[in-house]
């Protein structure tokens, strides 16, 4: 039998570094099991500051050593400043907190010779509350050094 083959399916344990997209800011992605992981976010939007929490499920693409596709959900909360309103869209709100839930898909692909990992997702969020609706727009790129 040869050593190491318990070794996680991901290519990394945790990796840390940038969300860029229509919200950017920082990303920790952390896996609990060989599939399993957890991911938060921290990152603008709106002229705000949101945190993210993420549940996610990791498969791996037959045949694509290092690409994985991925799902799962969570939950927001954060703070819109004032005056942060869209004029075409009447949004003419002062400053508040924000609460929702989130789902989230998406490809992630670790580069087999360096620590580098890359993720393109989308994630929608439905605010449960001010501005209650869903929100369909979140699609962005995340850059991480892993380890």
């Amino acid at each position: 039998m040869a050593a190491g083959t318990t070794a996680f399916a991901q290519d990394y344990r945790t990796a840390v570094g940038l969300r860029l997209g229509v919200s950017n800011g920082l990303s920790v992605r952390h896996f609990i099991s060989d599939q399993a992981a957890l991911e938060g976010l921290l990152h603008s939007r709106w002229k705000g500051l949101m945190v993210t929490g993420l549940y996610q499920i990791h498969q791996d693409i037959p045949d694509l050593q290092g690409l994985r596709w991925f799902y799962g959900g969570g939950a927001h909360i954060g703070t819109w400043n004032g005056k942060r309103g869209h004029p075409s869209w009447r949004h003419n709100h002062n400053g508040y907190t924000v609460f929702g839930l989130d789902g989230i898909i998406g490809l992630d692909y670790t580069i087999p010779t360096a620590p580098i990992n890359l993720s393109l997702d989308y994630k929608p969020a439905f605010n449960l509350t001010h501005d209650v609706g869903f929100w369909g727009d979140e699609v962005a790129l995340s850059i991480r050094f892993a380890f």
